[in-house]
């Protein structure tokens, strides 16, 4: 009885092994096959996968609902999902091509069955473990795994009929019309995928040649491709001879190209102008403080204002502002107030009472009131300007100073108030500009187009209790004791094009204008050195040896693929052979 029960587990085990040994054999190893090449669909379908990977990544994580892969690359952030889902992505098409070149049916079926388990293991189970949602509730995952699928319907298609013996050239080669040849140039301008497909292309592939044979073999193809569909387009659409252009022809495609190559050489000054002018981002000033230094000694004055001590221009202020110099002999005022409006000017508020004392020593004063004896006593007035840098200044902080001689009898009062024997306030004029401009980098200048008065500071007390009156020019006539800055701050580009306009103007041109003029001047030159390979009236021929090349290549005939590779470079080393094989 053990025995019966032993035969009949077996029996039952062997009837369901050999159909399963029998349908793989038939898989590997079919005796009739219709042969058919997929390759083209499956790449299209991984590339479908690949952008929905980088445009909707967000759904396959769990805390990146609102992403955005542009903000995240931008601020020099990798997201691990994002890395992960492309590299693996990008590794599976690697292998896809390497299993498609050398032609291995076997190794195709063990990665469909691992593909297959791999990603309904992650999508099902995985994925909604990470994310935290259903399958069902995912819809940027649902049309991933759609997209997957026909992948996989295509793959199966391709194993059950096996791949192709010959893979000759591109797929985008098989046709000469406008179409192969715009979508085959597009293909060649996408970086790095002409040279990864050639390198990968000589890997899988049994070959004589060298990898710079090769690469100049699918160059002269490449070449060829383009001529022969330039030729047929000739051939559809004649021009009769001794026929001048047409207008549409001549201002279609010339004024094109005119009016393109005006806007490259005047783009950085457009582009600044307008980037300010019309979509510019005003940045207020966040803080805006002051520091008053005698010689190298601690400051004695020190003062800022934030928050409610910064107050906008009105309209009404602003105008009657640009009204008073309208009748005045500064023409240059009004050239600059035209880049500016009520928004762009904040007032700040400064106190006339330091924020905090004098803390000299008793020492370092005494020689303080020995060293105001020497001539060229200097004293500085710096400002420092806080702006948010998140919208688009180059400078979080644009500072700045001004550095005032003082004459003998302004020192000698000096000397008098800091040894207690005079009680009036000293005076000392033309001191700080009450107009200061704050650009978006680190450098804060007075506007000398708009002063034509200064503030006067009164010394009251060696304790450096100042009181800075208001002289000169000003937006109102209602003045407080105390210090008024009238800041101009320049618009900054929004956040979204700061990485060029961070470049200025010079550094659009050194960047960008030249070097798109040095591949403009490419085209319109050298042109002579490669008539004789551009003018060429019939490529046909040449496209065929290429074409022997392949298909001796795919047969196995490695010796006479090397003696055609031969043929072909001699006859572009000998122009009279060349001039012999592009005949009509």
């Amino acid at each position: 009885m053990q025995k019966l029960k032993e035969l009949s587990i077996r029996a039952k085990c062997m009837s369901l092994y050999h159909p399963l040994c029998q349908f793989f054999r038939a898989l590997v190893q079919p005796e009739y096959s219709a042969v058919t090449d997929v390759y083209v669909l499956m790449f299209l379908a991984d590339t479908v996968d690949f952008i929905i990977i980088v445009f909707g990544f967000w759904a396959f994580g769990k805390h990146s609902a609102a992403a955005d892969i542009t903000s995240s690359l931008s601020e020099d952030q990798v997201p691990e999902a994002f890395l992960v889902m492309v590299l693996i992505q990008f590794g599976t098409m690697v292998i896809d091509r390497a299993l498609y070149l050398r032609k291995t049916v076997l190794g195709k079926l063990v990665f469909q069955v691992i593909l297959v388990f791999g990603i309904h293991f992650w999508m099902f189970f995985i994925l909604p473990t990470v994310t935290e949602r259903r399958f069902n509730q995912n819809l940027v995952a649902q049309l991933w795994y759609f997209v997957k699928c026909v992948y996989f319907g295509l793959s199966a298609y391709q194993i059950r009929s096996g791949y192709p013996t010959r893979v000759l050239g591109n797929f985008l080669t098989k046709s000469h019309n406008y179409l192969n040849l715009f979508l085959f140039q597009g293909f060649r301008l996408v970086p790095f995928l002409t040279e990864l497909r050639a390198v990968m292309d000589w890997v899988w592939t049994d070959t004589t040649l060298s990898l710079s044979s090769w690469i100049c073999v699918e160059d002269i193809y490449a070449h060829c491709f383009v001529l022969k569909c330039w030729r047929e387009s000739e051939k559809r659409y004649p021009q009769p001879r001794g026929q001048k252009k047409k207008r549409v022809v001549k201002y279609g495609m010339g004024g094109l190209i005119v009016l393109l190559l005006i806007c490259i050489v005047w783009f950085p000054l457009l582009f600044m102008s307008l980037i300010k002018s019309v979509a510019g981002v005003v940045n207020r000033p966040l803080d805006v403080s002051l520091t008053i230094t005698l010689g190298g000694f601690q400051p004695i004055f020190t003062m800022s204002a934030q928050q409610n001590q910064l107050r906008d221009l009105t309209e009404e202020d602003f105008s009657s502002f640009i009204s008073s110099y309208r009748y005045t002999p500064v023409s240059s005022a009004l050239q600059f107030l035209e880049a500016y409006g009520p928004e762009d000017v904040t007032v700040a508020d400064l106190q006339g009472s330091s924020n905090s004392l004098w803390t000299i020593s008793p020492p370092s004063r005494q020689y303080l009131s020995q060293v105001l004896y020497l001539d060229h006593f200097p004293l500085t007035v710096s400002w420092t300007v806080q702006r948010n840098l998140s919208l688009g200044a180059k400078a979080e902080l644009a500072s700045g100073k001004h550095v005032t001689y003082l004459d003998d009898q302004t020192r000698l009062e000096l000397i008098e108030l800091l040894n207690g024997t005079r009680r009036q306030p000293v005076v000392i004029q033309d001191v700080f500009p009450c107009f200061m401009r704050a650009p978006s980098d680190s450098n804060a200048k007075p506007i000398e187009q708009l002063y034509s008065g200064v503030f006067t500071i009164p010394f009251d007390q060696p304790a450096a209790s100042l009181v800075p009156l208001a002289g000169g020019a000003s937006l109102s006539d209602r003045r407080e004791a105390g210090l008024q800055l009238f800041v101009f701050s320049d618009k900054v580009s929004p956040p979204s094009l700061g990485f060029l306009a961070g470049y200025g103007i010079m550094g659009l041109y050194a960047s960008v204008v030249l070097v798109i003029g040095k591949f403009v001047r490419e085209f319109f030159s050298g042109i002579s050195h490669s008539i004789m390979f551009e003018e060429l009236p019939c490529v046909d021929r040449i496209l065929k040896l290429c074409t022997d090349i392949f298909l001796v290549r795919e047969t196995g005939e490695l010796e006479l693929e090397e003696e055609l590779y031969a043929k072909l470079i001699f006859l572009y080393r000998s122009p009279e052979t060349l001039i012999k094989w592009t005949r009509r």
